[in-house]
């Protein structure tokens, strides 16, 4: 593996290092049999989590499935040996024609959801995180499902603690997304008892890429100048090619029925220190508003670490990294996280 970069070029370069495997991951992956669907891949992770799977599955066929609104997502996947196939998960007919156990996919990485617009369509919001996770989990019920998840479906925690572990139960704020998710890992839940489908649920916090991400949307509010509500004053964040490195090795450790695994980094980061590191880096003074609650969407990953160790990248890195990125107008998705959300509505 390369040593980590001290900054990226461009998209490219970026998009290359995210979707490097690790040997970790080759050999987990190796354990495991049949090829791999990608359902929801044309999401912010999926495309590099879908390369990395092929660089990683040299021998094996790699699926990826959206609707891809955007071409250059799908002619970017198929330049990178991923076959794509264009499909609405909402129409089940398209769902059950897709490939499954019966053609080699033995391996699935459910990725489809609906966040942002929750709160002004919540018929949607319902069907897209609880009635396709019902069909997927009817549909591949003979294969392992690794299924993203949020750590939105945990109760706030204080932030002087370790944060949620997986026993704590889910029970989310007022709002349409996190009480879906609860409903999404519910049906796979359900789905996994009865089928006995082995998976795991990836409880994921904040993966960051230098195009989005809260590390971006800080840093891009004290480099504009704008101000910085710190209600929501802390948060947990980990690389995105770390979260889709780890994802795709719980194909090697699902359990049956399927488990909740949190996925994030190892420390709960202040969004006013956040906000102090990059005013210095940038020599501008943050705009902060607003005074620190005293609990937030905080998790525990004491269990993912001890699968796969501590994330790669480091978050003094990945701070450096958004610096000279932000700093040099590199290119963003435009897609705010909406961090600082404590009722709910997205």
């Amino acid at each position: 593996m390369q040593p980590l970069p001290q900054r990226f070029d461009g998209v490219e370069a970026l998009e290359d290092f995210l979707s490097e495997p690790t040997p970790a991951l080759a050999a987990d992956l190796a354990q495991v049999d049949g090829d791999l669907i990608v359902l929801g891949v044309g999401g912010k992770m999926g495309p590099t989590l879908a390369r990395m799977a092929r660089c990683a599955l040299p021998g094996r066929r790699i699926i990826g499935v959206a609707r891809f609104s955007d071409p250059a997502t799908r002619a970017s996947l198929e330049a990178h040996g991923v076959e794509c196939i264009a499909a609405d998960l909402l129409d089940r007919a398209a769902l059950q024609r897709l490939p499954n156990v019966g053609d080699g996919v033995r391996n699935v990485v459910f990725m489809a959801g609906h966040k942002f617009g929750a709160a002004g369509n919540a018929a949607l919001t319902w069907m897209m995180n609880v009635g396709v996770p019902m069909n997927v989990a009817e549909v591949y019920r003979e294969a392992r499902i690794v299924a993203f998840s949020t750590a939105c479906v945990y109760p706030f925690v204080p932030v002087d603690g370790p944060g949620a572990d997986e026993s704590v139960a889910p029970n989310p704020p007022a709002g349409d997304y996190a009480n879906s998710c609860v409903g999404r890992e519910r049906m796979f839940e359900y789905a996994s008892h009865k089928y006995a489908t082995p998976g795991r649920l990836v409880r994921l916090s904040y993966a960051i890429d230098m195009r989005y991400g809260v590390l971006h949307d800080v840093a891009s509010a004290v480099f504009e100048q704008r101000e910085l509500d710190v209600t929501m004053g802390h948060a947990d964040v980990i690389w995105q090619g770390d979260a889709n490195e780890q994802s795709l090795r719980l194909l090697a450790h699902c359990t049956t029925p399927t488990t909740p695994i949190n996925i994030t980094g190892p420390t709960h980061t202040s969004i006013r220190w956040l906000a102090q590191q990059f005013g210095e880096r940038f020599g501008r003074k943050p705009r902060l508003v607003g005074r620190e609650a005293p609990t937030a969407w905080l998790e525990d990953t004491s269990e993912s670490q001890r699968l796969f160790g501590r994330p790669r990248v480091p978050l003094e890195r990945m701070i450096d990294w958004t610096a000279d990125w932000i700093a040099r107008g590199g290119a963003s998705h435009g897609k705010p996280t909406h961090f600082e959300t404590r009722d709910g509505k997205y």
